[in-house]
């Protein structure tokens, strides 16, 4: 498998990875051509920067409301640790951020359009991007799923995507499957519920 991407900023940078490792390389003009400049990125294990389009957090799973919640919190939180949100809307950019200094980056599915189970196409984005991050030592999921483990069903199929820095998208996987086995989700015996001496009002 091959993949890999083109970036335009004060420079132009081809990402590649033909299965081992991932590398950058730059286009120096004066020779047109693409020189080696980032051998073997690898992205840091541990982060504290996370990219979410915020304006859609009440729509996903409560796994991921719960994993930003946490970030958000910060220090104060179970996480003990301050973190940075970013939104470039841009999936090239985002895994390039990630390469360079590592982070998380959702597109997780959502419930605003209930019958698409994600937003990005699986064979022309999410399976090239997995592919990158992963060959770069970092892991990408659907939340439940390892991407790269997906049979095709259709050319233009949607997932969700997680991915990132290996042990943040591990916490995130981890919250999905506590969601699915109960672990996570608050009590409703009716023994703790809240209760009252007085009838509620009938209206009249």
């Amino acid at each position: 498998m091959v993949a890999g991407y083109a970036i335009y900023g004060p420079s132009t940078m081809l990402v590649l990875s033909v299965g081992n490792g991932t590398h950058g390389f730059r286009l120096e003009r004066d020779v047109g051509n693409f020189v080696l400049t980032h051998s073997d990125i690898r992205i840091p294990e541990d982060s504290c920067e996370f990219a979410i389009n915020a304006s859609n957090e009440r729509f996903c799973e409560p796994p991921v409301r719960r994993y930003v919640q946490e970030c958000k919190d910060g220090r104060t939180g179970c996480c003990e640790q301050d973190f940075n949100m970013r939104w470039i809307a841009s999936m090239v950019a985002e895994v390039h951020r990630i390469l360079m200094r590592g982070g998380v980056f959702m597109y997780p599915r959502d419930f605003k359009t209930p019958q698409m189970e994600g937003r990005l196409r699986l064979l022309y984005e999410a399976n090239p991007m997995s592919f990158i991050v992963e060959q770069a030592g970092g892991l990408s999921i659907t939340g439940r799923e390892r991407i790269l483990d997906l049979e095709p069903r259709a050319l233009h199929q949607r997932v969700p995507v997680i991915l990132g820095s290996r042990n943040e998208v591990a916490r995130i996987h981890r919250y999905h499957g506590e969601y699915e086995r109960g672990e996570d989700k608050p009590s409703t015996s009716p023994l703790f519920n809240e209760r009252s001496l007085f009838l509620p009002e009938t209206p009249v």
